[in-house]
């Protein structure tokens, strides 16, 4: 671990001293990528700085042990920074875990309405709302890419981009199958009904993580439907592409212009074909796929929310909280928590 830590040491001095020559400066994108590997590095080093002061004053503290006048207190002070150090060595332990690189990636998050029919998309909407209020608590910024709205409320399929501070690290847990319980509004005898919508959050993908031929897409223009004004709704502005070696379509009819909605297909389209590659990676990973919380499979079932009982289940860690109501408003915080903790524990067991 002392090795580790100091070759993070080394090459955190190394960078610090790299940003301040004028070569790099005047070099926005060297500047930027150092930057993000100096900040990727600062938690480990300022964890060791402290680690060894702490060894200095242990290595002080016990040099007075047998003082006559200062020994009671000296003893009292090795103790104390030897409790101080284990905290700390275990600490730099979940520091030192392997971290995955798309961590600090923004997120595409699909939301299906699945198995339940109307009270489906419904809760598919009630699950956009609770991502979009956690991500207004977060201070990140939640762009809708496409959606298809239901007659009842609610959609049967939504998709959007989040932006922001380590997006990924927090949201990739909810990917699966989350299941509700519940009286549906449509429901005229009072029975509890349960219903299922899918998520996928996928890491975005930048134009080096995948390359796409021009051959290889078909691109349509079409009238936009549904909301978003009179503007939109009197040109051919909407956009589809479809990636013919995969299959995958991309549709996109948010933003005003023709231009706009393709840019938007494209980033999703990187992004959907990025989360193709890392999940045939990962199943050829067999093991590592299995030891994740959860596999990322859309048919998953992850987590109930049972209205009557104002309960929510995270089946995965089995974690349990009675706050629903809290939860369904954006306070997805203790759920997160409870998942990366859980994650860490296994990393460190080697899972």
């Amino acid at each position: 671990m002392l090795e580790r830590l100091e070759a993070i040491e080394q090459r955190y001095n190394e960078l610090t001293e790299a940003l301040t020559k004028n070569e790099v400066l005047s070099d926005i994108k060297k500047t930027t990528m150092l930057s993000k590997e100096q900040a990727s590095l600062k938690e480990a080093y300022e964890a060791y700085q402290t680690y060894k002061k702490l060894q200095s004053d242990l290595s002080e503290a016990s040099e007075l042990v047998h003082d006559k006048e200062l020994g009671e207190f000296a003893k009292t002070e090795v103790e104390r920074l030897n409790n101080e150090i284990k905290e700390l060595e275990a600490n730099l332990e979940i520091i030192l875990l392997p971290k995955d690189p798309n961590d600090d990636k923004n997120v595409i998050v699909e939301i299906r309405g699945a198995a339940g029919g109307d009270e489906a998309n419904i809760f598919a909407g009630d699950l956009y709302r609770m991502y979009s209020k956690y991500a207004e608590k977060q201070g990140w910024k939640l762009e809708v890419l496409s959606e298809e709205h239901s007659d009842m409320g609610g959609f049967p399929l939504v998709e959007f981009m989040v932006k922001g501070a380590s997006v990924y690290s927090k949201l990739k847990y909810e990917s699966g199958a989350h299941r509700v319980q519940r009286v549906p509004v449509t429901e005229t005898q009072g029975r509890v009904h349960t219903s299922t919508a899918t998520v996928l959050v996928m890491p975005e993908a930048e134009d080096v993580d995948v390359e796409i031929k021009n051959d290889d897409l078909r691109i349509d223009v079409f009238r936009s439907s549904g909301a978003g004004g009179q503007c939109v709704n009197t040109t051919d502005s909407a956009v589809r592409i479809t990636h013919i070696p995969s299959g995958i379509v991309v549709t996109c009819q948010n933003e005003r212009s023709q231009i706009q909605n393709k840019e938007k297909c494209m980033q999703m389209l990187r992004t959907r074909l990025y989360e193709e590659e890392l999940r045939k990676q990962e199943e050829e990973l067999g093991s590592v796929r299995r030891s994740k919380i959860g596999t990322g499979d859309r048919s998953e079932k992850i987590r109930t929310y049972n209205y009557p009982q104002n309960r929510v289940t995270d089946h995965r860690i089995g974690y349990t909280t009675k706050n629903l109501d809290r939860v369904m408003e954006g306070h997805l915080d203790d759920i997160i928590e409870a998942l990366i903790t859980e994650d860490q524990k296994r990393k460190l067991r080697g899972e």
